[in-house]
């Protein structure tokens, strides 16, 4: 059985229309080009589709690149033995079908002859313009002998270039792609199963994001029989055997269609059948399917103040099912579609699920792009634009992906890159604090949100503000939110500290940083994984901690010597502060000589200064020295509440500290202790700072480190 007669979705879309006779089209195409005075009779179907939708088309073009494509292509047969030609035609017809302009249908019917015939790209130019030549030249494939393994990936990388330039290069793939899925039964099971993963992986989540649906449902329920023969048939005996207990779908369309009369809505009411890939999700999800879940009803209307007129009526004469009400008229989807959804609930209990759209709303989506004719033809009374041409279609991801893939340099890297990006099907639009909006795939992270601001420049992030609050960069960001990066070689402000130490906005206290491995684990988009890469690959010595670096010997005062701005009375010794006190100026301190011959220093009411003297340590004299600047670990005590650990460091950013590094304690009882050492430029500023930390809400202490004696 062929792949084409497993497709339901593809016979219930085009019943009550006349269908292509491919043993037709043969003998057509056998007999060769017709006349002058009219199109030859293969492409007769094209004309009747095209002019459906373009009334004024110029089908003479048609007529030309048919009798090239025939005369090229003729001697060619494809697997199942028809005529080559017929393959181009029914690429064509897909087309047609979804309302393409006339370049495209060209550019279609010769889409394989410069890879598979003697027509060159200038022969092409010659006959049909550049328009169609660039389109030609976007869906042709590399040679597998000059890239080898690397020339699917390749071709690939090629055509989605191409695609920047001219979305209809995409749409000529994906119809190519449709029919070659109809008509793949004549080949190996393996080879099946290997065109149907490249299809699952990289043209179905394209289709989706240039909003051309009708193309993705068909090509999802002929992947589904290749891949998931076993549930496939399983889900074709569950359609055949349609659940009978309820109200059946044209039972509640009757009850709607009469309520929307009743309160004087023109509109039209159909029931769209799910495709097979639709009811094995539904059946999955729901177990049991009752009549009403095999199909939805569409209601279509003419202006988009009737959408919302028609949502009124619904949900006040049935039940509306909050949960399942989205309006994407108001907020449409990256891909175009615009709709509202809902569902509702009769007497009886059966929920139905409803899609409400324009006319206009539903032929874009269902042939997303393909349905904007040319989108680069100039607009009447418009200025050209400079430069590269606008995308209609605003697709943010397509720009992401152009940018990465020029630093995927290995077709390997490439290949499982691009499957990996395409697989993240939401994007999310996040605004810049200095104007401006980015456009990322849902679960990005203030990581991914620099590298696509910054590019390399990301390098030096160290920090992020999420709504005006300092954040982590491993924050991430959610539909809405305003992001502003805190880039090293601009006003430093230090970033919060990571769970675990760790913390992605890591880096040198005193050196410009870079990106840390951890970065890595909290990128999502490809930019910032191979621009993170990269740098790591470039800078080994980031891979490892740094050794700390020996202290700077401190001023020598009267032959004491002197460091962490203390002065003791011994002789060339090294002196540090005591991590358990951190004293600082002007606390009365006292020091004691410890192992190694280093002096430590203590606030003389720390508890080391009794044990140490309970041991019989003699005390050494301690001064402080003239440098403001000071070190101190700081103990919050709070209340568990979120966000609090963001309005903890911005106090304490606020207050002019510098975060050294920070430990955050799981909550018990509901309480939290935070453990920050900071870097304070005066000592003078360590009692406003307290004061600011404790007036963040939901902080009820905050104190000077003190441990406790050792027993």
């Amino acid at each position: 059985m062929s792949a084409e007669a497993t497709s339901p979705g593809a016979r219930s879309r085009r019943r009550g229309r006349t269908g292509i006779d491919i043993r037709r089209l043969g003998r057509a195409a056998l007999l060769g080009p017709a006349s002058r005075d009219r199109l030859p009779d293969a492409i007769s179907h094209v004309a009747d589709a095209h002019r459906a939708h373009h009334p004024d088309a110029d089908l003479l073009v048609l007529g030309r690149a048919y009798t090239l494509a025939e005369m090229s292509h003729r001697g060619q047969f494809r697997k199942s033995g028809e005529p080559y030609i017929t393959h181009p035609l029914a690429v064509t017809l897909i087309l047609a079908e979804l309302g393409a302009e006339t370049t495209t249908l060209t550019a279609s019917l010769l889409h394989d002859t410069v890879e598979d015939t003697e027509v060159t790209l200038d022969q092409v130019r010659a006959g049909f313009g550049d328009e169609v030549c660039f389109l030609v030249d976007g869906v042709t494939k590399l040679e597998k002998v000059d890239y080898g393994a690397a020339a699917e990936p390749e071709t690939f990388r090629k055509m989605l270039v191409a695609t920047g330039n001219d979305v209809r290069v995409m749409s000529i793939k994906l119809a190519d792609r449709l029919h070659n899925m109809r008509t793949l039964g004549v080949m190996r099971p393996e080879k099946q199963a290997r065109i149907a993963r490249v299809t699952h992986d990289v043209l179905i989540p394209l289709a989706e994001r240039l909003g051309v649906q009708a193309l993705k449902t068909e090509l999802e329920d002929l992947v589904f029989a290749i891949l998931q023969p076993d549930e496939y048939e399983r889900t074709r005996t569950v359609i055949a055997d349609r659940a009978t207990t309820g109200p059946s779908l044209d039972t509640v369309a009757v009850d709607v269609r009469r309520t929307l009369r009743e309160a004087g809505i023109s509109a039209e009411v159909v029931i769209r059948p799910r495709h097979f890939l639709s009811v094995h999700r539904a059946r999955l999800k729901r177990g049991e399917m009752r009549a009403t879940d095999f199909g939805r009803l569409l209601v279509l209307v003419a202006e988009d103040a009737d959408c919302y007129a028609v949502l009124g009526e619904l949900h006040t004469c049935f039940t509306p099912v909050v949960s399942e009400f989205k309006d994407f008229i108001a907020a449409p989807k990256f891909n175009l579609y615009q709709s509202l959804h809902t569902a509702v609930a009769g007497p009886d209990g059966a929920v139905v699920e409803v899609l409400i759209r324009t006319h206009q709303m539903h032929r874009t989506a269902e042939a997303g792009v393909v349905a904007l004719g040319n989108p680069y033809a100039p607009v009447e009374g418009a200025e050209p634009a400079d430069g590269e041409r606008a995308d209609p279609t605003r697709p943010g991801w397509l720009s992401r992906l152009l940018e990465w893939q020029e630093s995927a340099t290995d077709p390997d890297t490439f290949w499982s890159t691009l499957r990996a990006d395409l697989a993240q099907d939401r994007e999310i639009s996040v605004f810049l604090a200095d104007g401006g909006m980015l456009g990322l795939p849902a679960g990005a992270t203030c990581v991914d949100a620099a590298y696509a601001q910054h590019g390399g420049g990301a390098h030096h992030c160290i920090g992020a503000r999420v709504n005006g609050r300092l954040a982590t960069l491993s924050t991430v960001l959610v539909d809405g939110d305003t992001v502003q990066l805190l880039l090293a070689q601009g006003p430093v402000e230090e970033p919060p500290p990571g769970e675990h130490g760790g913390d992605p906005d890591g880096g040198a206290q005193d050196a410009v940083p870079g990106p840390s491995p951890d970065w890595l684990d909290h990128a999502r988009t490809p930019a910032a994984r191979i621009a993170i890469a990269c740098w790591l690959a470039t800078h080994p010595e980031s891979l490892t901690a740094p050794e700390t670096a020996p202290r700077a010997a401190g001023a020598v005062t009267a032959g004491r010597r002197g460091t962490a701005n203390v002065v003791v009375d011994v002789p060339e010794a090294n002196v540090r502060l005591a991590g358990c006190c951190t004293p600082v100026p002007p606390d009365a301190v006292t020091g004691f000589t410890v192992r190694g011959g280093a002096v430590t220093v203590h606030r003389q009411e720390c508890s080391a200064v009794g044990r140490m003297t309970a041991l019989g340590r003699s005390p050494v004299t301690v001064s402080w020295g003239d440098e403001p600047e000071c070190r101190v670990t700081l103990y919050a005590e709070s209340f568990g509440r979120p966000r609090l650990l963001a309005d903890l460091t911005e106090a304490i950013a606020t207050a002019g500290a510098a975060i050294v590094s920070a430990n955050v304690e799981p909550p018990s009882e509901q309480r939290v202790r935070h453990t920050y050492t900071l870097q304070l430029p005066d000592a003078a500023g360590l009692p406003g700072l307290m004061r600011a930390m404790r007036d963040v809400p939901g902080v009820f202490d905050v104190r000077r480190a003190q441990h406790e004696a050792a027993s």
